[in-house]
C-alpha cells in the first residue's frame, strides 16, 4: 500500500498535501509553486500540459486551454447558465444530455471529470516525486454545497486518475481540521469557503476532538471567477461602445481580457487603483486597437454589488439551520482566495462583529485539512471524529410528482433513514424509485439521482403492498437506496453513481485512456530528455577537449580530438535523422572516450604534483646523480628521460603506451644494492659516474645502462653483465 495525500482539486488552482513526522505538510510542485493551477493544456505537438504550462499556452491556443472544469463536473448541459458557457474552448451536448469538452488539436472530446483526472494524476506525481515512493490513496475536497452528482464525479476522476479516493471531505470541514481547531473547548465556528469557482458556508461545533458540522449552505456556481467576468464584462462593453467590436466574440481576446482581469481583482486587493493595459487586443479596417484604462476599488465594488447579494443569503440561511445568532459564534475562519477582496472581508464584519481568523494560508487551508483526514484514516493522527453533514435533503418522487424527504439537508453523516410506500394503482406489480435531491417540493425541481425498479409484487388492491426504500449515506455523502417488498422480501437497489453523468464501461474506457496517456507521454518525456543529453553531451566533450587544450597542450589531446569531432558529429546526425539506435551507440561510445581523456588528465595532475616534491626534496638533500628516480606514489619507476616518455614544457608526461605496473606503490624503496626489493639477484652499489668512463662516440645519457651490444632502458631485463655508469 503506497502513501495517501490530501487534495484540495480547486476551480483556479489545486493543492496536495502530506503527512510528514505528524504535521501536514505542502508539497510544491516541480515550477517551485506550492499551488498549481487548475488548467489542462494540449500543445501545438498534442502532448499534455497540466498547471502553469497550461496556463502560459492559453492566450495563443485557447481552443486546446481547459480552465474551470470543476464547475461542469457532474452536471448536465440543461443544468448550465449561458453565463458559465461563455470560455474560450468549446463545450457541446452528445446524446444523453451530458456535458462534453471538444479538443481541436486531438480531434476528440472530453469528459469533465477527464480533464479534472489529469490534474488529480499531475498533483500525484509531484507528491511520489518528493516522497520518491508510489501515491495510491488520496483524499479529496469537495465544496460543502456539492450534491451527490458532483461528490461521485470528483470520486471518478479520482479512479480514472489512478487513485483510491478514500474520503470525500467537505472544504469548510478540512479548514477547521487545518486550523486545528479540534484541539479547543466547545466552540462554535462560522467557516467562510470563497473559492475560484464555488462558495459555501459551514457552522461546525468543534472540541474535545470532535468536529460537528451543525450547518451548511452555499453556491456551487458563485466565486471569484464571477468576479473576474464582471471586470471583463465591463471592459468589452466600453470597448463596444468607443470601437463597436465585441472582443467577447474573438476567443483570443477573451483570455488576454480573462487574464487582465485577474491580475486587477488581485491588485485592487491592496491598493485603490490598477491599471489595465492591453496593446493589440484586435484590429479592425482602421489598425489596431488597444485597452488602456483604469479600474478603481470604488467602480470594482460597484459592479460587483450583486455578488455580494449572493453571498449574504448562505449565510443567513446556514446560521437559521443551525438555530445559532450571529453573537453566538465564537470564530470565524476565511478560507480561499477570494476572501482577501476587501468587500468580501467587510461583509464577513458586517455579518459577525469579530475579527476573522487567517493565521493559515486560504490558499492551502483546505489541502492541509485533507492531508490531516488522511492522516486520520492512515493511523497517523488519532483523537479526532470527524461528524459531516448532508448539504441537501434528499427523497424520492410519489405520486403527482412530489417530493418525499427521507433525509433533510444538514443531517449528520453516515445516516441511514427508510420509510415505507405503496402501490397507486389496483394489482399493481412492479413500482418505479426516482431518488431526487434538493429543497423544492416538486420532484421535477429538484436534481434527478437515478431511478431504478423494483419488480415481482403480488397483485393486490392499491396501497396494500407495502415497500420499504431506505437511504444509507456513507462518510464521503455517496448514496444507497434499497427498496425492498416486505410481503415476499424481494429486494432491489442501486448505489447512485450514474449522477456523476458516467456509465462504468465510460469510467473503465477513461482509466484505460489515461494510463495510456500517461504512458505516452513518459515516453514522450523520456526521447526528448535522452535527445537533450546527447546533445548537452556534445557541447560538454567539446568545452573538455578546449579547457584540456588550453591546460596541457594540442600535442596532449590530438589523440582524442579526432574521436571525439567524429562521434560529435555523428550524434548530431542520429538526432537530425531519428536513428535512437545509432543515437545510443554514439553517445555510449562518446562518453568512454570522455572518461579516458578525464582520466589522463587526472594522472597528468598526480606527475605533477610528484615533480612539485621531487623540487622540495633536491632542495633540502641535494641533487645526486643516482639514475634511478624513485617515488613510492609513482606506479611506473621509470628513468628519466627514457625514450618512453614526451617532453612538454620542461615536464615529463608518459606516453599513453608505456604505462605499466613494475612494482607496489606502497613497498619501501629498494636497497642500495638491489634492483627490486626482495630480489634474489644480488648488485654491487654503481661506482660514481667519471667522465674517463664515458665513450665520445656514444655517451649515454642519464639514466641509461650500457648492455654489450645496446642500449638498455632501466626497467628492461636485468643482465649480470651488464656494466654500469
Amino acid at each position: 500500500m503506497g502513501r495517501v495525500v490530501g487534495i484540495d482539486l480547486g476551480t483556479t488552482n489545486s493543492v496536495v498535501a502530506v503527512m510528514e513526522g505528524g504535521k501536514p505538510l505542502v508539497i510544491a510542485n516541480a515550477e517551485g509553486s506550492r499551488t498549481t493551477p487548475s488548467v489542462v493544456g494540449f500543445n501545438k505537438d498534442g502532448e499534455l500540459v497540466v498547471g502553469q504550462m497550461a496556463r502560459r499556452q492559453g492566450v495563443l491556443n485557447p481552443q486546446n486551454t481547459y480552465y474551470g472544469i470543476k464547475r461542469f463536473m457532474g452536471r448536465r448541459y440543461g443544468e448550465l447558465s449561458e453565463a458559465s458557457k461563455r470560455v474560450p474552448y468549446t463545450i457541446r451536448r452528445d446524446e444523453m444530455d451530458n456535458i462534453k469538452i471538444r479538443c481541436p488539436r486531438l480531434k476528440k472530446e472530453f469528459a469533465p471529470e477527464e480533464i479534472s483526472a489529469m490534474i488529480l494524476r499531475k498533483l500525484a506525481e509531484e507528491a511520489e516525486r518528493y516522497l520518491g515512493e508510489e501515491v495510491t490513496g488520496a483524499v479529496i475536497t469537495v465544496p460543502a454545497y456539492f450534491n451527490d452528482s458532483q461528490r461521485q464525479a470528483t470520486k471518478d476522476a479520482g479512479k480514472i486518475a489512478g487513485l483510491e479516493v478514500l474520503r470525500i471531505v467537505n472544504e469548510p470541514t478540512a479548514a477547521s481540521l487545518a486550523y486545528g481547531l479540534e484541539k479547543k473547548s466547545s466552540e462554535k465556528i462560522l467557516v467562510f469557503d470563497l473559492g475560484g469557482g464555488t462558495f459555501d458556508v459551514s457552522i461546525l461545533e468543534v472540541g474535545d476532538g470532535v468536529l460537528e458540522v451543525r450547518a451548511t449552505s452555499g453556491d456551487t456556481q458563485l466565486g471569484g471567477n464571477d468576479f473576474d467576468k464582471k471586470i471583463v464584462d465591463y471592459l468589452a462593453e466600453q470597448f463596444l461602445e468607443t470601437e463597436g467590436v465585441d472582443l467577447r466574440r474573438d476567443r483570443q481576446a477573451l483570455q488576454r481580457l480573462t487574464e487582465a482581469a485577474e491580475k486587477a481583482k488581485i491588485e485592487l486587493s491592496g491598493v485603490s487603483t490598477s491599471e489595465i493595459n492591453l496593446p493589440f487586443i484586435t484590429a479592425t479596417e482602421d489598425g489596431p486597437k488597444h485597452i488602456e484604462t483604469t479600474l478603481s476599488r470604488a467602480k470594482f465594488e460597484e459592479l460587483c454589488g450583486d455578488l455580494v447579494s449572493r453571498l449574504r443569503r448562505p449565510i443567513i440561511r446556514a446560521l437559521k439551520d443551525a438555530g445559532l445568532s450571529p453573537v453566538q459564534i465564537d470564530e470565524v475562519v476565511l478560507v480561499g482566495g477570494s476572501t482577501r477582496i476587501p468587500m468580501v472581508q467587510e461583509l464577513v464584519r458586517s455579518f459577525i462583529d469579530i475579527e476573522p481568523n487567517q493565521n493559515v494560508n486560504p490558499d492551502e487551508v483546505v489541502a492541509v485539512g485533507a492531508a490531516v483526514q488522511a492522516g486520520i484514516l492512515s493511523g497517523e493522527v488519532k483523537d479526532i471524529l470527524l461528524l459531516d453533514v448532508t448539504p441537501l435533503s434528499i427523497g424520492v418522487e410519489t405520486i403527482g410528482g412530489v417530493t418525499k424527504k427521507l433525509v433533510p439537508r444538514n443531517t449528520t453523516i453516515p445516516v441511514r433513514r427508510s420509510d415505507v410506500f405503496s402501490t397507486s394503482e389496483n394489482n399493481q406489480t412492479s413500482v418505479e424509485i426516482h431518488v431526487v435531491q434538493g429543497e423544492r417540493e416538486m420532484a421535477s425541481d429538484n436534481k434527478s439521482l437515478g431511478r431504478f425498479k423494483l419488480t415481482g409484487i403480488p397483485p393486490a388492491p392499491r396501497g396494500v403492498p407495502q415497500v420499504q426504500v431506505s437511504f444509507d449515506i456513507d462518510a464521503n455523502g455517496i448514496l444507497q437506496v434499497i427498496a425492498r417488498d416486505k410481503t415476499t422480501g424481494r429486494e432491489q437497489s442501486i448505489i447512485v453513481q450514474g449522477a456523476s453523468t458516467l456509465s462504468q464501461s465510460e469510467i473503465n474506457r477513461m482509466i484505460q485512456e489515461a494510463d495510456e496517456f500517461a504512458r505516452e507521454d513518459r515516453e514522450r518525456r523520456d526521447r526528448v530528455e535522452k535527445r537533450n543529453r546527447a546533445k548537452a553531451l556534445t557541447d560538454q566533450a567539446q568545452r573538455r577537449l578546449r579547457e584540456v587544450t588550453l591546460d596541457f597542450g594540442s600535442q596532449f589531446t590530438n589523440p582524442y580530438r579526432r574521436d571525439i569531432d567524429n562521434l560529435c558529429r555523428e550524434i548530431l546526425d542520429s538526432l537530425e535523422q531519428d536513428d535512437d539506435r545509432r543515437l545510443d551507440r554514439s553517445q555510449a561510445d562518446l562518453e568512454d572516450v570522455l572518461y579516458e581523456l578525464n582520466r589522463e588528465v587526472r594522472l597528468q595532475y598526480n606527475d605533477e604534483e610528484e615533480g612539485f616534491f621531487e623540487s622540495i626534496k633536491k632542495t633540502f638533500i641535494g641533487d645526486d646523480d643516482d639514475d634511478f628516480d624513485y617515488n613510492p606514489r609513482d606506479r611506473r619507476n621509470v628513468y628519466r628521460n627514457s625514450p618512453d616518455t614526451t617532453l612538454y614544457g620542461g615536464k615529463v608526461n608518459p606516453s599513453r603506451d608505456s604505462r605499466r605496473d613494475y612494482r607496489d606503490p606502497y613497498s619501501p624503496p629498494p636497497a642500495s644494492n638491489t634492483p627490486y626489493s626482495g630480489s634474489s639477484v644480488s648488485r654491487p652499489t654503481p661506482p660514481p659516474r667519471t667522465p674517463s668512463r664515458r665513450s665520445p662516440d656514444y655517451p649515454p645519457e642519464r639514466g641509461y645502462r650500457v648492455s654489450k651490444d645496446r642500449e638498455i632502458p632501466y626497467e628492461n631485463d636485468w643482465n649480470d653483465d651488464d656494466d654500469w655508469f
